[in-house]
């Protein structure tokens, strides 16, 4: 939702910039907001909405503050006014596309569920893509949320074919072979991960880069591959130890170890194993041991 938000304020700077002249306070409000300064981001709006009640960027960053507070009341109201500002339908577009955000945050799925899919006929309307993408992510995020895995998998789908650059389709298909594991089509799952670790490798950053890894590894274990995992799992461990990642260290660790456990050398595993949790324990990371002692439960 962070990387959304970005976004989001992205496309509305550039836009505006463009377009129209934004209220120095409606500006400076988007972007302390973009900081997490709540507090400054309320006091931006309300000084620029007493300056001019229908300053509509004005309007939009307060309801985002106030969606940020769970006051969702008033954040319907503040984008209603702001809607009802709205002149064509890229501004609708993006009130569509924040509105949908703060029922999400409230878990009025239906709401956001609906809300998005008007994002995306406005995002057509517009000529803006991004946002479509970004509606299709949405919807598949909720559909998992809710265990519709081949209505989640199919909204991934919609939202790959409209990825702008190489990181974003290395992201898509991430999701995408998460989505088919789900789902138990393991050898789809690969086939995908396969291609987000080859985007993520030329342009993704350190973490996707070793995430997208780490992942390639299990998949590979999944697939009973295991000279394929050991291969890519040993390469990872070795680029998060010289690059002082243990966190990366510690996940390509355990899942090595079920490859080695899966070819009959529970000696290595148990190493392995026990290296891993040296590390979650060393940088103090609790989510990090409990995912290790579940994922291998039972190895040894």
């Amino acid at each position: 939702m962070k990387l959304q938000n970005t976004l989001i304020l992205s496309f509305i700077l550039l836009f505006n910039n463009n377009v129209y002249a934004i209220s120095k306070e409606a500006a400076d409000c988007y972007k302390a907001f973009d900081r997490g300064e709540l507090s400054n981001a309320a006091t931006l709006s309300s000084k620029a909405l007493q300056a001019n009640e229908k300053d509509r960027d004005a309007l939009i960053c307060q309801g985002r503050t106030l969606s940020a507070h769970h006051d969702l009341k008033g954040a319907l109201a503040a984008f209603g006014k702001a809607d009802a500002l709205s002149m064509d339908a890229f501004d609708k577009t993006v009130i569509a596309l924040i509105t949908s955000h703060a029922y999400r945050a409230e878990q009025q799925l239906d709401q956001a569920l609906a809300g998005y899919q008007q994002t995306i006929t406005y995002a057509r309307q517009a000529k803006y893509p991004g946002f479509e993408r970004l509606s299709d992510i949405a919807i598949g995020d909720i559909h998992f949320e809710l265990q519709h895995y081949d209505l989640a998998l199919e909204a991934y789908l919609k939202a790959n074919q409209l990825d702008a650059n190489d990181n974003e389709r290395g992201e898509s298909y991430e999701r995408i072979a998460f989505a088919y594991h789900t789902i138990k089509q393991d050898e789809l799952a690969l086939e995908n991960q396969v291609k987000a670790f080859l985007m993520h490798e030329k342009v993704g950053t350190l973490d996707q880069y070793a995430h997208s890894s780490v992942e390639l590894g299990r998949y590979y274990v999944i697939a009973k591959k295991y000279d394929s995992a050991e291969n890519v799992l040993n390469k990872i461990i070795k680029f998060a130890k010289e690059q002082g990642g243990q966190y990366y260290e510690a996940k390509g660790s355990y899942v090595l170890a079920l490859a080695k456990a899966a070819k009959g050398d529970t000696a290595a595993a148990r190493m392995l194993t026990e290296h891993a949790k040296s590390i979650a324990k060393a940088i103090n990371d609790t989510q990090l041991m409990d995912e290790i002692i579940q994922q291998t439960q039972g190895l040894f």
